[in-house]
């Protein structure tokens, strides 16, 4: 006799379980269950049907897989959890019965980290089970340093407290400093929600992005517990990764904080990073781990010395046979070019090419001094101009502490980036220019002689483009170049603002945009005639096309007669609108080149509505599964198009209206 199944216990009704039976089941309140769950990486799950799963189900009712609450139980945190919860219930009964000496005993004992700083528990246990390898981290870090850098910016409130706002601001500070000294950081896009940066850590692209310095509003309808857990966890993974991304360049993690520095606003200035034994400023060096450097040993220094002799003999051979055959082979010539690698296939992958220039990017800024002035936004182009080889940016000390110089005349400033109206030079008391870069006294709102003087995006253009740009380009004052998202690619078909119009747009769009041209040059140089005048001209036109459409096919003789009655529609519309405005209806003269626009775009239509009837037969031979799925693609692709094709006209009228002012 087969084993009888019994109800609940086997399928999906043994495979899940509702939030309420967890909670039971691992005796911990609500919020408790919830940090557990998004420390352990357990999130809910939908099960295909709810009622097999459990009768009472309604559609908020929350499910889990049942070996993860399993898992669960064998959590160390459980077990913190109960300890605090004995805790407070200890609390509340002494100050039940009015002893408040006994209630501040337990609580001075229970280590509360709003009294002493140190955490009840720790979560370095979670973050060596959830992420095994360092790649791992790397992988999950972009969620983590965007909500680090948000709460960095956040004011302090009840449910933010001040002391996790430190902490976050100086994590992220350190996590800067290795990007600045490793020289990681790639690109970065000034957006609407804030400044978006990509680094590469140990061939790990990272994307996050980082809010304005504005002054932030706390909107109650934000649950800053749940936001709070996260962060909380974000916190010890990201002081995992510093520590082990210092430890990969020779540096000592923590780096030496500067308490006063930051309170006057230094920020990234306020550490100072040491190697293993040695302070090193800026720049990383050679460390020995606390060793001294002992002299090589003299025999192997002598086998040493031996082979690279003999290594020098072979090169010298190795050149004379190379001489030999060059003037054997008279005929063969090298190249100096550089083999490219293109995609196979179009729209592939693009992969970097070679080249000749050895100019490293990470440099990019290394020879230049900078200057800030104090509407530009600090912060952020201190970490670039850093991270890309600057060692000297000054600016006022209004801005706070850290600048290699607070004196604006400064005569080794090579850049001041300025974010105001345009700049005036100075001028002598005689009117003329001064041309040396001594440290002259000059007006509010002018110039010094022999500094360039851009705006912030000149900054963040050149590190996209991997190269200076054209300074003249981002004058103060100067219309800015438009600022493109280096994160995404242009896919085939899809419009590419980098292109010139005339190479995307469609055949019929050109044909459109120069009869609207031919439409605006014919109203500005035609002459006004009477209305019916005008209707004398279209009746002896009606009479001339009737004359010309007598040897056309019949098919012609209907289009023909179609545009016709499109013509004469279009005319009369003009009469009534010239008749309500009180004006004169305008002769149009069309010629030659118009008239063959016009040919063109009847062509087009033409083959259009062609297409279109081929393509509905077409749909009638598929099955009705394929063709609801091939009008579903044709919506999207039709979508795309009119998205594109909006661009594109956008694009026109603002280069025309640029050529007219021009």
């Amino acid at each position: 006799m087969p084993k009888i199944k019994k109800k609940g216990q086997a399928g999906a009704a043994k495979n899940y379980i509702t939030r309420t039976q967890a909670v039971k089941k691992l005796q911990l309140s609500l919020p408790d269950f919830r940090k557990l769950c998004i420390w352990k990486g357990i999130y809910p799950r939908e099960p295909r049907n709810k009622k097999k799963v459990s009768k009472s189900a309604t559609a908020s009712t929350t499910f889990y897989y049942t070996k993860d609450i399993q898992y669960l139980l064998h959590e160390p945190l459980l077990q913190k959890f109960r300890d605090q919860k004995v805790l407070e219930k200890k609390i509340s009964r002494a100050l039940g019965r009015g002893d408040v000496s006994d209630a501040a005993r337990f609580e001075r004992h229970a280590a509360r980290p709003e009294a002493t700083g140190k955490p009840r528990y720790t979560l370095n246990h979670v973050i060596r089970e959830r992420y095994p390898t360092f790649n791992d981290a790397l992988r999950d870090l972009d969620d983590c340093l965007s909500m680090l850098f948000l709460f960095a910016n956040l004011p302090s409130t009840s449910a933010v407290p001040a002391k996790m706002i430190a902490r976050c601001e100086r994590l992220c500070l350190e996590f800067q400093h290795y990007l600045i000294v490793s020289h990681s950081l790639r690109k970065s896009f000034l957006s609407i929600k804030g400044i978006y940066y990509q680094a590469n850590i140990q061939g790990e692209d990272i994307l996050w992005l980082v809010p304005y310095k504005f002054n932030q509003r706390i909107v109650g309808d934000v649950d800053f517990r749940i936001m709070g857990t996260f962060v909380e966890f974000y916190m010890t993974l990201l002081g995992f990764v510093n520590y082990r991304l210092y430890s990969s360049i020779g540096l000592k993690y923590p780096p030496k904080f500067d308490q006063l520095k930051d309170e006057n606003g230094a920020e990234l200035g306020a550490f100072s990073l040491e190697g293993v034994n040695m302070a090193t400023q800026g720049e990383t060096k050679a460390v020995t781990n606390g060793e001294e450097q002992q002299g090589p040993d003299p025999k192997v220094q002598a086998e040493v010395d031996k082979i690279i002799k003999q290594l020098k003999e072979d090169e010298s051979k190795s050149d004379e046979t190379a001489e030999e055959d060059a003037e054997a082979d008279d005929e063969e010539k090298p190249t100096d070019s550089i083999d490219k690698f293109e995609p196979v296939a179009p729209g592939g992958d693009v992969l970097p090419q070679p080249a000749y220039s050895s100019n490293d990017p990470s440099q990019l800024f290394a020879n230049f001094t900078f200057y800030l002035s104090r509407e530009t936004p600090r912060q952020p182009l201190e970490f670039i101009l850093r991270a890309f080889g600057c060692k000297r940016i000054g600016w006022d000390s209004v801005l706070g502490e850290g600048a290699f110089t607070n004196d604006e005349s400064d005569p080794s400033i090579t850049h001041h980036i300025i974010d105001r109206p345009v700049v005036q030079a100075a001028t002598n008391e005689d009117g003329d220019g001064e041309d040396n870069q001594t440290a002259q006294k000059v007006g509010p709102n002018q110039r010094y002689p022999g500094r360039i003087y851009v705006q912030p995006q000149w900054v963040w253009d050149c590190v996209n483009d991997e190269e200076l740009k054209s300074p003249e380009l981002y004058a103060p004052g100067a219309a800015l170049p438009p600022h493109l998202s280096p994160f995404v690619k242009a896919a085939p078909g899809q419009y590419d603002p980098t292109l010139p119009l005339e190479a995307q747009q469609t055949e019929a769009e050109a044909i459109e945009a120069d009869l609207e041209d031919a439409e605006k040059d014919g109203a500005e140089e035609g002459s006004d005639v009477e209305n019916d005048m005008d209707v004398d001209e279209a009746e002896d036109d009606e009479e001339e096309e009737e004359g010309d459409e007598k040897d056309a096919e019949e098919a012609e003789e209907e289009d023909a007669e179609e545009d016709e009655e499109e013509s004469k529609t279009l005319q009369r519309q003009r009469e009534l609108e010239a008749e309500l405005q009180g004006k004169k209806v305008q002769n149009k003269k069309v010629d030659s080149k118009t008239k063959a626009k016009l040919e063109q775009r009847k062509v087009l239509e033409k083959k259009a509505r062609e297409e279109a009837e081929d393509l509905e037969r077409a749909k009638g031979m598929l099955s009705k599964k394929k063709r609801k799925l091939f009008e579903q693609m044709q919506y999207t692709n039709n979508k795309k198009s009119a998205q594109d094709e909006k661009l594109r006209a956008k694009r026109r009228k603002l280069e025309k209206e640029k050529a007219q002012k021009a």
